[in-house]
């Protein structure tokens, strides 16, 4: 729940900075200036970036959340027993050690996206975060062609 807040607070934020900006790249649109006139485009051009990436990576997180608790309600999600530190994180040996179980099954089954999603958790734990978001995108993308959404 605190890393939706915390979602919703950065949101916010995004948002009151795209006003401000906003308000400033109309001050120097009509400024006349031809310097003012090209930074008030960049003013403009930048925060729509923002909002593009966040409503991305929001995407991703709504998308994500979805499938892990479908694989929850279906009693699909990984059971290892791991030593999680004081902060939450798995130790990364525990999630070193479990690794190769996931990636096997994503190798005999490469078309599943439950497949691919644990072994997004797998990566996670042991701290690839790169490669647990490649294997979570990926088992979106498996997910959404298997319910005909592609």
């Amino acid at each position: 729940m605190s890393a939706r807040i915390g979602v919703a607070v950065m949101a916010a934020l995004l948002l009151l900075y795209i006003v401000l900006v906003g308000q400033r790249a109309w001050l120097l649109l009509a400024s006349g200036e031809p310097v003012g006139i090209a930074l008030g485009i960049a003013l403009i051009v930048l925060p729509l970036l923002a909002v593009w990436a966040l409503g991305r990576e929001l995407w991703f997180g709504w998308c994500a959340d979805r499938l892990g608790r479908r694989l929850e309600q279906d009693g699909a999600l990984p059971d290892d027993e791991v030593a999680v530190r004081p902060s939450g994180r798995v130790v990364r040996e525990d999630g070193d050690a479990v690794f190769p179980q996931y990636r096997a099954e994503v190798e005999d089954k490469p078309q599943d996206w439950r497949a691919w999603y644990r072994l997004g958790l797998a990566y996670d734990a042991a701290s690839d975060r790169r490669r647990a978001r490649e294997a979570i995108r990926h088992a979106i993308r498996l997910e959404r062609s298997e319910r005909g959404g592609a």
